[in-house]
């Protein structure tokens, strides 16, 4: 399937650069031969199940909204392979090494979308995904970028329509002002429970979290990576 861009596109980029450094000639052609066979067409009719957007039979669906270079996802689909992932990635680099891993590893159970996550949100059907990840999104720390950020009210109301009773949120940032964000937000949102009991729920990366290249780069600059995991209170 090739990706529509459909009318109606939200208001302003959470994201930035869609391109990187020149793509290496075996990544250029997985973006040409792979990525159609995966790519989520939003052209088409919003699915009733989202399971139905997998090829093989799945028995839930996680969502992954900012992907970078795939490797979470990766281990999460390896892991999981009766489980469909959602990769939403607007960097062309990042799908392209997302891409080499999937077919390295033969996933089966991987969807991408290289476009604005909240369109898919918008789609797909309420009740739908099981877990949510949002791991170290970009903190747009200058203060008249904050708009940019994606971790906001309306955000979650959008996720917490999406997201099944008893679905998980994860979280994930190295910059201390964001966290503070986040939190000033999710503990206040009514749909949200945050699952932490002491502060190593939120210092640790939990066992079952794999660990991403961009928090190896942030503990290696001397920053601590923060992890917050919430549950979608039942309705």
């Amino acid at each position: 399937m090739k990706t529509k861009t459909p009318v109606g596109k939200p208001r302003g980029a959470f994201f930035g650069r869609r391109k990187g450094h020149p793509l290496r000639a075996g990544q250029a052609s997985l973006i040409k031969s792979l990525l159609p066979d995966l790519a989520i067409d939003l052209g088409r009719p919003a699915p009733l199940d989202a399971g139905a957007l997998f090829e093989v039979a799945v028995d839930a669906v996680r969502l992954e909204i900012g992907f970078g270079s795939g490797e979470h996802l990766a281990a999460q689909a390896a892991a999981h392979p009766a489980i469909g992932f959602i990769g939403c990635e607007v960097f062309e680099n990042g799908v392209a090494k997302l891409l080499a891993d999937v077919q390295r590893r033969a996933l089966a159970n991987v969807r991408i979308l290289t476009d604005d996550a909240r369109l898919l949100i918008a789609a797909l059907p309420s009740a739908s995904i099981g877990h949510v990840f949002i791991l170290f999104p970009d903190p747009w720390p200058k203060q008249r970028h904050h708009k940019r950020r994606i971790v906001t009210g309306e955000t979650l109301d959008a996720l917490a329509r999406l997201m099944t009773d008893g679905a998980e949120l994860r979280l994930a940032t190295d910059d201390v002002d964001y966290l503070g964000w986040m939190l000033a937000r999710v503990t206040v949102h009514p749909a949200f429970a945050w699952l932490a009991a002491g502060p190593a729920d939120w210092r640790i990366r939990p066992a079952d979290w794999p660990a991403t290249r961009y928090e190896a780069k942030a503990i290696a600059a001397g920053r601590r990576p923060y992890f917050l995991r919430l549950r979608r209170r039942p309705r």
